[in-house]
């Protein structure tokens, strides 16, 4: 019998590592390729001289955000990144549903940056995502720092999910 890995055939079956590897690898390129954009922005400047935007934001997730024992792996949406860099973080950021507008999510802010890593005009990006539906809805490069607050519409059929928010 042969086994085929990319295209390489092989006769020796993959090992359990080899399987464990491979699941975790599938798993993470299957979460963050809907997100690519986002990548490809947030992680324009965080990356090596021959790396991608997106191989470093794999990289970087890739150490963080899966857990658990093969083959039974899972990512931990809590320790996701889309973006990283020299720009401050959004300081004491909250999301939350709107009672005034159904399925809309509520994402808001505080104004603090350290000197020289923004301004008030960087421009603020939201991303919901629902692991039940295995969908994102986000709005890139949606309002001013100085905003402090932007909405964010979701699918109907969002209702009733709970969701990971990213800011």
């Amino acid at each position: 019998m042969q086994y085929c890995v990319g295209t390489h055939p092989s006769r020796k079956p993959p090992t359990s590592a080899q399987l464990n590897q491979r699941a975790k690898f599938g798993m993470l390129v299957s979460f963050l390729r809907p997100i690519s954009p986002l990548i490809k922005v947030g992680f324009m400047g965080a990356h090596a001289e021959k790396q991608s935007a997106w191989n470093a934001a794999y990289v970087y997730n890739f150490k963080r955000v899966i857990t658990g024992l093969g083959p039974a792996y899972t990512i931990d949406y809590t320790k996701v990144v889309y973006s990283i860099g020299f720009l401050s973080p959004a300081y004491d950021p909250r999301a939350m549903t709107s009672g005034a507008e159904p399925y809309t999510v509520v994402f808001d802010w505080k104004a603090f940056f350290s000197p020289g890593s923004g301004a008030d005009s960087d421009l603020v990006t939201v991303m919901v995502y629902n692991p039940d539906l295995d969908r994102y809805a986000y709005l890139a490069n949606a309002a001013p720092r100085s905003a402090l607050t932007i909405n964010l519409t979701v699918p109907i059929n969002y209702m009733g999910h709970q969701v990971h928010c990213y800011i």
